[in-house]
C-alpha cells in the first residue's frame, strides 16, 4: 500500500472539520459577503501555513537564487494590503511598510530571523487586514471605484471597482498560499489543504 502524507496536514485527516477555522463561514450569501469570505479564507490559509514556526523557520529561504520566505510573504502581503486598500481605494498617502524605491524587494530582503522582525511583520499585516475588512464593510457598494493610472493593480491603467480589487486580492493570496505550501513543506515536511 502506498504511503500517505495525510498525517502531516494541518487538520487531522485533510477534510473539513471543527478544527479548521476556514470551514465555518457563511454560504449561499450575497456577492459582497461571498467575496469577503473568500478573501478571509485565503488570508487564513496563508496564516495557518506559518503557525507554530519560530523566527528562523519563518525567515528560511526557499532555494537559491530566490529570497522568498514565509516571513517575506507576510511582509509582502502587508504591503499589498496597504497599497490596495489604504492607498488605492481609501486615497491615503501611506508609504510602503517594508520596501522603498531604492529597495523594491525590501519585503523579502529584510525578512531576517529575528523575533522582533517577525512580530513587526505580523502586527503590520494584521493592521492592514483590519483596515481592509473595515473598508469593505463600510463601502456603500462593490461598485466603488478608484483610479489606477500607473497600472500597479492590474487595471490596464484605468479604474478598478472594489469588486475587482477583492477578486484580485483573492488571486494574490491564492498564488502565495501555493508558495507557502512549498515553503512550509521544506521547513518541516508539513503539508496542508
Amino acid at each position: 500500500m502506498a504511503k500517505t502524507r495525510r498525517a502531516d496536514m494541518f487538520t487531522a485527516d485533510g477534510r473539513p472539520s471543527d478544527d479548521d477555522p476556514r470551514e465555518h463561514g457563511p454560504t449561499a450569501a450575497d456577492e459582497r459577503t461571498t467575496l469577503a469570505e473568500s478573501l478571509r479564507v485565503a488570508r487564513l490559509t496563508v496564516e495557518m501555513k506559518c503557525a507554530g514556526l519560530d523566527a528562523a523557520a519563518m525567515a528560511r529561504r526557499s532555494v537559491e537564487p530566490s529570497t522568498m520566505s514565509l516571513l517575506g510573504l507576510i511582509r509582502h502581503l502587508a504591503d499589498v494590503e496597504r497599497a490596495t486598500f489604504r492607498v488605492l481605494l481609501a486615497g491615503e498617502d501611506a508609504p510602503r511598510l517594508f520596501g522603498t524605491d531604492d529597495d523594491r524587494d525590501g519585503d523579502f530582503d529584510g525578512a531576517v530571523a529575528d523575533p522582533a522582525v517577525v512580530a513587526e511583520a505580523w502586527a503590520a499585516w494584521r493592521a492592514e487586514v483590519a483596515f481592509a475588512e473595515e473598508f469593505v464593510a463600510r463601502a456603500p457598494s462593490l461598485d466603488v471605484t478608484a483610479d489606477d493610472p500607473d497600472n500597479r493593480h492590474g487595471s490596464g491603467g484605468g479604474s478598478l471597482s472594489l469588486r475587482d480589487v477583492l477578486i484580485g486580492m483573492i488571486y494574490e493570496y491564492a498564488r502565495h498560499a501555493g508558495h507557502a505550501d512549498l515553503l512550509r513543506e521544506r521547513i518541516d515536511g508539513r503539508i496542508g489543504q
